[in-house]
């Protein structure tokens, strides 16, 4: 292991804690509709749990509004029934081909656990993005034939790397809650 490998891994692993992050961010409900909110509804279809993209179309035609087109006519109901158990108070219906889930308004305390959710998750990421760099400090301080000056110019380059990563997922963090807070 070299320096510049060390410092490669780092920033692949932070950049894959923000990435995940991000996925988690996409998730929760801001009060829009987005086909991302149904990512983690797990459909009982063909004998295994499904995501929803795999068994059916998720769709946002209208901002309160999410549709799923079931690939299978015959999903149709356990996907309804998947949506309404996922616990995210979403209420489908389904119409001939179409499953319809209007998405109801927010209330403001909903919104404030939602805020609460997306700190914690953004924290999740923080600790994510620190793992990687103490990871790199310590492949660092393995590597055999290199001056100490190179061993702390890496280093700092690493706590740099954190930092950038870090600010990132702050804004984030700012970005999603305006969109939850939102009316």
């Amino acid at each position: 292991m070299t320096i510049p490998d060390a410092i490669k891994h780092a920033k692949e692993g932070m950049h894959k804690a923000i990435e995940n992050t991000k996925k988690e961010f996409s998730a929760i409900r801001s009060g829009k509709a987005s086909p991302h909110l149904l990512d983690v509804v797990r459909v009982e279809a063909y004998g295994a749990h499904v995501p929803i993209n795999q068994v059916g179309m998720v769709s946002a035609p209208e901002p309160r509004l999410l549709t799923v087109q079931p690939f299978d006519k015959n999903l149709a109901i356990p996907i309804e029934k998947a949506i309404r158990d996922a616990n995210m108070g979403l209420n489908p219906a389904t119409q001939g081909n179409l499953i319809r889930i209007p998405i109801p308004p927010l209330s403001e305390e909903r919104r404030k656990e939602f805020v609460k959710v997306i700190h914690k998750l953004a924290e999740e990421g923080r600790i994510a993005v620190r793992h990687a760099r103490t990871d790199a400090l310590h492949k660092i301080k393995k590597v055999e034939h290199v001056s100490e000056d190179d061993k702390t110019r890496a280093e700092k380059e690493i706590q740099k790397i954190t930092d950038e990563h870090i600010k990132q997922i702050d804004t984030l963090i700012h970005a999603k809650e305006a969109e939850i807070m939102e009316v």
